[in-house]
């Protein structure tokens, strides 16, 4: 069994866990936490009076044997929905507290200048440089600034195999708790003390920053609004049952005393949904979490749910991101090994790791030896503007440029060199096989080009026809030239791609996606991705990426697999249709309650002679035996079916990728139809037995 399947078989219930929801369904009777649930405040508030009555009827002397059954029922409704919450809870605080584990304050080696000074983790601070070499924990989140090491992250991802992290691109960013397996890095610290990302997970993991959802608001105004109706109908049934009992000649048993009134009130208002709501909500973040997927909010998870435009970043997204040198194709009067030499040349002094592919390559192929540079070579680093890098070497006039065709031939011509048509169909050609071109030039001519491929992840054209099949466009965005980008989309089997894009040019797709109604997904791993993050509906950050992807997603990617998207939009959907049925269900159960119920409760009224029931007696279709009997039954039914719901709360509906029609019809088919009929049966089950037993 893998390290990662054992990280998740230790989030599933245990038998602590539930000892410990069990504990926590009686703290949370508290008014002030019963406060943020209407609808179970109300349940609260009857459960009090009735509580009050029975504690009066004891001072009399009076019988409590019915209203102290449905007085404990009363109370064990609420405990069942704080049960499904405290439930949904602990799995997160089951999952939080072995990240808990890996959390601790380590000696941590800061650099200042030239100078190492030993410090514990939480005296570090933003923008301190430490060092971490093989066997060392990693003290707070950073970016890798020197260096390139192997990182074993299982305590963040469960994956147990190491992951490399290196200075100079997409996978510099580090999580604190992990260990450098090998080599050494130089980190520069993004965080404080207390708020690194692990401490994030772990509050959120643990619920503690959940905030409602703005759909779990508006169920909530909804389930107010029906509960404001149903306890209108209750309080005129009094004065209903008042005039209706003189009538009928009754003088004593009333069927409208409050606890009964009460009790009705309870079994009429949706109690079912309005105690398993917040477990819902809850759940869905822990299905995403079992998934590898950090979600910052319950908002993100349910928008999840609604997203139909994917974009995606090509560079370590869709590809490996780890571009690497395969071929020297010089241009016509020059040789490869001329070309690999200035390549060679241009590359020893380049971090990067296509400048470290470059080296190698070119050492394989002719043996060039790593000698260093000489005091004299003076090295240009790559930058946005000039778009190439090399080298300058006074002592024999060499002076070496390599980098993008377009800014080699404006090179070129700065210089007064003629730049060979041929670079350009060379660069074609490459671009067309889905590889980088970069071309090479030195102080007499142009030499040729460099081919470095980036491999597409495998399987993700599968995965793409799936999210297809749901209904979700993908559109890739890249920086390459609109030759390669289109190669690479084939590859992938993305359905559009944006080439040439730079920060702005996402930002703006996905603002112009979601002026046309869209709900815009965005996955990315880099600082240029940062505001792409932010803007789109759902921003997935890979983990592998920069601490200003992460930081400005609203969802972290802990495998780093682009395609997790599909695991995430059915988890979305999953929490919808779950909340959705759940909510269908309750809304039947309360009809279908009230229709049982209220015959049951004044069949007796309008007697005449020596008739046991009157008229209102044939709407009893139940043949419930009494109204208290009937009262009773309804209430543990009512308490019951919130404990026989709460798995498929917690495990959700099952997600099939069919219409919003299909799934309305079958909630209705499904959910409203067993709503309904639910409560016939049982109710009357329980009312045989309580009959029996002589309880009711």
């Amino acid at each position: 069994m893998s390290e990662k399947s054992e990280v998740k078989k230790s989030v599933t219930f245990t038998r602590e866990m539930c000892f410990q929801a069990i504990k926590q369904s009686f703290v949370k009777l508290l008014p002030q936490h019963q406060l943020k649930n209407p609808v179970m405040f109300v349940v609260l508030i009857g459960a009090v009076i009735c509580s009050t009555i029975v504690l009066h009827d004891v001072g009399v002397g009076a019988p409590i044997g019915f209203n102290l059954h449905l007085t404990i029922w009363l109370w064990i409704t609420i405990l069942f929905a704080n049960f499904a919450e405290s439930l949904a809870e602990g799995r997160g605080k089951a999952q939080a507290d072995s990240l808990r584990k890996t959390r601790r304050d380590v000696m941590s080696r800061r650099k200042r200048g030239s100078d190492i000074d030993v410090v514990p983790s939480k005296d570090l601070r933003t923008g301190d440089i430490v060092v971490c070499e093989a066997g060392e924990t990693i003290p707070l989140d950073g970016d890798v600034i020197e260096g390139v090491a192997s990182v074993d992250e299982s305590a963040i991802t469960g994956e147990s195999a190491p992951v490399i992290r290196e200075s100079g691109g997409d996978r510099c960013a580090v999580t604190g708790g992990t260990r450098v397996v090998s080599d050494r890095l130089i980190i520069r610290i993004t965080s404080e003390p207390g708020a690194a990302f692990l401490d994030r997970m772990i509050a959120m993991v643990e619920g503690a920053s959940r905030k409602p959802t703005p759909n779990e608001v508006a169920l909530g105004i909804l389930l107010v609004s029906l509960t404001a109706v149903f306890l209108l109908a209750v309080v005129t049934l009094k004065g209903f049952a008042i005039y209706s009992e003189r009538v009928s000649g009754i003088t004593e048993g009333s069927t409208a005393n409050i606890p009964m009134l009460v009790a009705l009130l309870v079994c009429l208002i949706p109690t079912t949904i309005g105690g398993l709501l917040s477990a819902i909500g809850i759940s869905g973040i822990d299905r995403l979490i079992r998934k590898n997927v950090l979600a910052t909010s319950g908002k993100a998870v349910e928008a999840a749910g609604d997203v139909d435009v994917l974009l995606l970043d090509k560079t370590g997204t869709i590809t490996h991101g780890n571009r690497q040198a395969a071929q020297f194709l010089p241009v016509t009067g020059v040789s490869e090994q001329d070309l690999a030499e200035a390549a060679w040349l241009a590359s020893l002094a380049d971090e990067t790791p296509e400048g470290r592919s470059i080296v190698l390559l070119a050492q394989d192929r002719f043996g060039f030896q790593g000698e260093v540079l000489s005091a004299h070579a003076k090295f240009v680093p790559f930058s946005a503007q000039t778009r190439m890098s090399g080298v300058d070497i006074s002592e024999s006039g060499q002076s070496v440029r390599k980098g993008a065709i377009e800014s080699i031939r404006a090179e070129a011509e700065r210089r007064g060199i003629h730049a060979s048509p041929e670079l350009i169909s060379l660069g074609d050609l490459v671009a067309k096989q889905g590889a980088t071109p970069l071309a090479v030039l030195n102080h007499e001519r142009v030499l040729g080009i460099i081919v470095l491929k980036d491999i597409v992840k495998e399987g993700i054209r599968e995965r793409f026809a799936h999210l297809r099949k749901m209904g979700i466009r993908t559109v890739m965005i890249t920086g390459d030239n609109p030759l390669t980008a289109a190669s690479i989309a084939a590859e992938a089997g993305v359905d559009d791609f944006v080439a040439e894009a730079t920060p702005e040019t996402k930002l703006k797709r996905i603002r112009m996606e979601q002026a046309e109604g869209h709900m815009v997904g965005m996955i990315g791993d880099g600082t240029n991705d940062a505001p792409a993050l932010a803007q789109a509906d759902i921003g997935v950050a890979m983990n592998t990426g920069t601490q200003a992807a992460r930081e400005a997603g609203n969802m972290v990617d802990l495998d780093s697999d682009p395609t997790k998207l599909i695991e995430i939009v059915e988890t979305g959907k999953q929490l919808l249709m779950t909340r959705g049925a759940l909510t269908t269900f309750s809304i039947a159960n309360d009809v279908a309650k009230y229709f049982a119920i209220i015959p049951a409760m004044f069949a007796a009224l309008y007697v005449s002679g020596s008739a046991k029931s009157g008229p209102l007696a044939t709407l009893n279709i139940m043949h419930l035996q009494s109204p208290q009997s009937a009262i009773l039954s309804a209430v543990i039914f009512n308490a019951g079916i919130i404990i026989v719901l709460i798995p498929l709360a917690l495990r959700g509906v099952k997600y099939r990728p069919v219409g919003a029609t299909a799934i309305l019809w079958r909630n209705l088919m499904i959910y409203g139809g067993g709503g309904v009929i639910a409560p016939f049966i049982g109710i009357k089950a329980i009312d045989i037995l309580l009959t029996s037993l002589k309880l009711a």
